[in-house]
């Protein structure tokens, strides 16, 4: 054992940051288990129960036997054809179920597809603010991400000539994501096409994370890569998932779409990794893919409500500003008109100061912006019951008021 490591564990994982949304949804949970008040808006999940018919079809599926063993790695046949079918249908973007690998939840998808087409040293381009697992995902594989600075001036979009100025003989791929997770941000039809087109004519991978396809508001539409720019399928992995679209975070169920030597690999990869993934979840999820979108918009059509509320409400606290998010269930405002000032008598030097600051006084936890690799910002979901919204951010108001 290293004297200069005396736990003995390794390098990539210390390395790797815990997850901050992760974190701040775990210590809100556990001061309210004590008691305290706390009111979240961590979470990147939606508050509602995963609808009905999916719950039943995975009762009837713990019940037939045949759901008891292994399964092929990839996923169940009928699932991964089912997947294949509904990417058609919501993006027209058409493949075969060979195309398609079921994961354990996109986290998953995103791990093994850095793991599948990056070697050490390649660059991967990562428009920030960003999720936070991506960059981990990346030195994971023992690449290196280059973050892209974006801010609400630009309402959180990357541009060409951004990309152009980042490139080096050693960018791979590029991780694109709309609407985004920590901003809402949409591309247009035209951007995409943009983006897409550039990746063509310098033969860069992509993976686009589609998740949040069917949680798009007002005006906005939302556009795939792949079917933009369709040269570009061949050199473009699709992660996308039941979690959002379905209310079925804690299922685990995502996967990814990609031309046959992506998926060969990454065959190889969950063959030894995770074998398949849990057949009741399976089952679950592609009663959620086959099904009907009315629940989708039921929940969409809430959300939205509560958009509009957090939009004004946020904008209505003295050193706040917030742009309108058009897509996901976040808003990611500016809180630098709160730093450096007096706050109940404390001062915060930094977003992430400013987090522990009002969870301390308030008891309103969010994840700061130095997570996203923004700081000066912060991420509030939306995805929380309209009393609990309303309140949190209420809190907030009168300590800026203060």
């Amino acid at each position: 054992m290293s004297p200069a490591n005396p736990s003995g564990i390794s390098q990539r994982v210390v390395g790797v940051a815990e997850s901050a949304t992760v974190a701040i949804t775990t210590k809100a949970k556990a001061l309210r288990a004590a008691g305290a008040p706390v009111i979240g808006y961590g979470a990147g999940e939606p508050d509602f129960a995963t609808p009905d018919h999916i719950v039943a079809a995975a009762v009837a599926a713990a019940q037939d036997p045949k759901n008891h063993k292994y399964t092929p790695a990839v996923g169940l046949p009928e699932m991964r054809a089912a997947v294949a079918a509904k990417t058609g249908r919501d993006s027209g973007f058409v493949a075969e179920g060979g195309n398609v690998v079921i994961t354990n939840g996109g986290k998953q998808a995103v791990y093994l597809t850095c793991q599948a087409l990056l070697d050490p040293g390649d660059e991967v381009l990562l428009p920030a603010p960003y999720w936070v697992t991506y960059p981990e995902a990346v030195k994971l594989a023992d690449a290196v991400p280059v973050a892209i600075d974006t801010d609400d001036s630009t309402g959180y979009k990357v541009t060409v000539d951004q990309l152009e100025a980042a490139k080096t003989d050693k960018t791979k791929m590029l991780i694109f994501c709309s609407p985004s997770n920590p901003t809402g941000a949409v591309y247009t039809k035209d951007e995409v096409r943009e983006i897409g087109e550039w990746l063509v004519a310098n033969d860069i991978w992509v993976m686009t994370d589609e998740i949040y396809e069917h949680l798009i508001y007002g005006s906005a539409e939302f556009a795939s890569l792949p079917v933009e720019v369709p040269e570009l399928a061949e050199r473009c992995v699709i992660v996308n998932g039941v979690a959002k679209t379905y209310a079925m975070t804690g299922w685990r169920v995502g996967w990814l779409i990609g031309p046959e030597p992506v998926v060969k690999g990454v065959g190889k990869l969950v063959g030894h990794m995770t074998t398949n993934v849990a057949n009741v979840s399976q089952r679950a999820a592609l009663a959620a893919v086959e099904g009907s979108l009315d629940s989708v918009y039921g929940m969409r059509d809430a959300f939205d409500r509560r958009r509009v509320k957090m939009h004004g409400m946020l904008n209505a606290i003295d050193g706040v500003s917030c742009i309108e998010p058009e897509g996901a269930f976040y808003m990611f405002p500016n809180m630098q008109g709160l730093l450096n000032r007096d706050l109940a008598g404390k001062t915060a030097a930094t977003t992430l100061e400013l987090a522990g600051l009002i969870l301390d006084e308030v008891q309103v936890a969010f994840v700061p912006g130095e997570a996203f690799g923004l700081p000066g910002y912060a991420r509030f979901s939306f995805a929380l019951a309209d009393a609990d919204l309303e309140e949190g951010l209420a809190r907030i108001q009168a300590l800026a008021a203060s």
